[in-house]
């Protein structure tokens, strides 16, 4: 997703996108690391203006994939969808000041330089925001037993349900005089 910095002007400019999640360097790192599995393509849509000494762009992403719940274990699917604004600015080469207050525009922000403003690391950071850090198959999802394993969601596990915890059982014959 590039366009050339001279066809931007005040008339806002649209562009539309569907990449295969594998087209984006850091959604197929997150893949092959076992985060998530992208079940469809990446679908983007940007809306590119400049104004005064920037370059603001509007978009949104969306997708869907596949995870493993961190309770249960079980897969299930989750839409992905994030809007943003980002402004561009050209890049130079400033003396650092000793303090700066950011404003809101700042840390929204990032900078160009050359005839291109490739947004593709944009699109991917905006989908790896979007994925959850626990993913969950449902709030209620009771997870697994941890005395047989077994998915307390389909079913009831046979363990006892005043199990005793053997941790502090050593201590269970000591007298303590007042």
């Amino acid at each position: 997703m590039k366009i050339r910095v001279a066809d931007i002007t005040e008339k806002t400019k649209s562009i539309d996108s569907v990449d295969a999640a594998g087209s984006y360097p850091a959604l197929l790192q997150a893949q092959e690391a076992g985060e998530c599995e992208f079940i469809e393509p990446v679908t983007a849509s940007l809306s590119v203006v400049r104004e005064y000494d920037h370059i603001r762009v509007q978009g949104s992403v969306a997708t869907k994939i596949m995870l493993s719940c961190s309770r249960c274990l079980c897969e299930f699917t989750s839409d992905i969808s994030s809007t943003f604004t980002i402004f561009y600015t050209k890049s130079s080469i400033a003396q650092p000041e000793d303090e700066v207050e950011l404003g809101e525009q700042d840390l929204i922000s990032a900078t160009y330089s050359g005839d291109e403003i490739d947004f593709s690391n944009e699109v991917a950071e905006q989908v790896l925001l979007e994925l959850p850090y626990k993913p969950l198959c449902s709030e209620a999802c009771k997870g697994l037993c941890t005395s047989c394993g077994v998915d307390l969601n389909s079913s009831d596990c046979r363990c006892s349900s005043n199990a005793v915890s053997m941790v502090f059982s050593s201590l269970k014959g000591l007298k303590v005089q007042q």
